[in-house]
This record gives C-alpha cells, structure tokens and sequence, in this order.
C-alpha cells in the first residue's frame, strides 16, 4: 500500500479513536451510591424553606403569576442569553409534562450533577452549580415539599439555541472547568455560626452568584469576583454589587440587609425593582434567621468594585 494510503487509513483510525474517547469522557456522570444513602426520608416544613430559599418559582411558575398560581409550576419563563433562548421546563407533579414520575433520586441528580433522569446534560441556565454545593439532605426535604405541589398540564416549549450549543454534550467540558462542591468563600476555623448559615444559602439554595457575579466568555462565574454584580444575563440593563466594595452594600448594615429581604425596602426607603423583586418575594418566606444569616455573610465576604462596565452618563 503506497505511504499516501496508509497515511489516510491511519489518520480515520485515530479520528475514530479520539471521537469515541470524546465521546465516553462527555458522558454524563451520576452521583455515586454514598451521596445518594445521604438523601434522607425527606420532610415537608423543611422542604417549603429550601422550595423557596432555591427560588424555584422565579423560574419555573408560569410568567406574570400571582398568589397561589405561583405554586403551579409550569415553566415557560424565557431566558434570552447570548447563547440562545432557554426555557425552564415545567416542574410541577403531572406525570407526562412535568416531573411527577422522578424519583428522589432523580432530583438530586439534576440539582447535584445537572444530569437528567434519561442520563443527558442539563444546561447551566439551571443553576446546577450552585445547587451543587447542596446538602443531599436538603434535596430529599425539596422533593417531599414539590409532592405537595399540584400537578398542571402543559409543556414548556423548547430551548433555542444555535450550534455548537445545542449540542448538550459539549456541557461536559463546561461542567469540567465550573462545576464544583466546594464553597466559593474560605473563612476561617471559628467563624460565627451565622456566616457559615449565609453561605450555605446564599452559595448554595439561593444561588446568589449566577446573577450577582460577572461571568466569563464562556458563561462561567468570575469567582475572583464573587458577588461584585454583572451585567444581566438577558443583557438588558445589571444586577448589583453585593458585596461592601465601591458600589455595593457597604454603607448597609447587616440589619439593612436583613430588612431589605424582609420587605423589599433600602435603607434609603427605595423599593426593590426589576428581576429582584420576585427573589425578594422568597427571601420574605424564609425565617428572620436565615434572613440574618445571609446578611451576615455578604457583610463577611470579600469587597469588590463593581464588575460590570461603568455605565455612561446622557447628555442632558
């Protein structure tokens, strides 16, 4: 065989050998049988805190709901990102167009690991990577609270995305690089009790940071600049610095903060607007304790500058 051909034929074998290598090391990952054991029976009062500590209902209640059509959680919110329209799915009980046929375990695989019951990439729109710093505990509570929850027909319609992102298997080389369990801020051994609650909740349920924190190109949080506010992921208009660096909170006081979440008034006896008004409206639910724990962390984390672009002046 002239050198030429076997050129070819050798450079066909390592293709094929590098895409079925890519395409096994893509493959979604599950949690493993220890995780799992930790999930626990479940309770509901402690599971309606995480419901809204998580703010499931931002997302997945059917836009412009009030009242008690916010616990039917048919999706449908659309969320125009640079890279394409995501839609969150309905989440409520009914078994066909919802997630009432999952398991527990199936749920902490989708909040823990981004990975669906049918063993595909979630996209990172859902906030997996802060979830995934969750206690498995906590998600077993959330799963016997969502039980509770009607069931309401009707499927959200699909994502709209162009290539290469709607290929979910490209998620893996995201979740490679972002996807962690480890808290974003290191405090020391002997930290107030009260600031270890507030992280927990504001890095994990609450998933603070994928609003509050500036991403990268390739849509991962800046850790380097936790919390120190970003331009909106919709990219119209910025969510704040909330961090006590120039521009943020630091003239608040952890009783500011705790009040503002309470009742959605600033120090300066303005009202809490935009996107924020609806995490507002959870942060109302949870106990004057863990309101007071975030407060106690955003107040202990490192300051920052703002990290999206000044904003520029009009001309009068």
């Amino acid at each position: 065989m002239p050198w030429p051909k076997k050129l070819v034929g050798a450079l066909v074998v390592l293709g094929g050998v590098g895409a079925a290598a890519g395409w096994v090391l893509s493959a979604p990952v599950k949690l493993n049988s220890e995780t799992l054991a930790k999930l626990g029976p479940g309770d509901v009062v402690k599971g309606k805190r995480i419901f809204y500590a998580g703010g499931c209902t931002s997302c997945h209640a059917k836009p412009g709901s009030q009242g008690g059509a916010r616990l039917q959680l048919v999706g449908g919110l659309e969320l125009k990102t640079p890279f394409g329209t995501f839609v969150p799915p309905n989440i409520s009980q009914d078994p066909k167009d919802g997630i009432g046929t999952w398991s527990v375990e199936d749920l902490a695989n989708a909040m823990l690991k981004g990975v669906s019951p049918s063993g595909e990439h979630f996209y990172p729109a859902f906030p997996y990577a802060s979830y995934a710093r969750m206690n498995p505990a906590d998600i077993a509570d959330l799963y016997a609270f969502l039980k509770t929850l009607p069931a309401v027909a009707g499927k959200a319609p699909a994502n709209s995305l162009g290539f290469p992102f709607n290929i979910r298997r490209g998620i893996a080389l995201w979740k490679l690089l972002y996807l962690r369990n480890q808290p974003v801020v290191a405090f020391p051994e002997g930290t107030a009790g009260p600031v270890m609650a507030g992280r927990y909740l504001v890095e994990g349920p609450g998933h603070c940071g994928e609003c509050h924190t500036p991403r990268d190109l390739a849509g991962g949080t800046k850790k380097s600049e936790w919390l120190a506010g970003a331009v909106a992921a919709e990219g119209k208009g910025i969510v704040s610095n909330i961090t006590s660096g120039e521009g943020g909170i630091g003239n608040w006081s952890e009783a500011d903060v705790a009040n503002y979440l309470e009742t959605g008034f600033t120090p300066d006896f303005d009202s809490v607007g935009g996107a924020m008004v609806d995490v507002q409206r959870n942060m109302a639910q949870l106990t004057p304790e863990d309101r007071a724990a975030i407060a106690a962390y955003l107040k202990a984390i490192p300051p920052h500058p703002n990290g999206y672009p000044a904003r520029k002046k009009t001309a009068n």
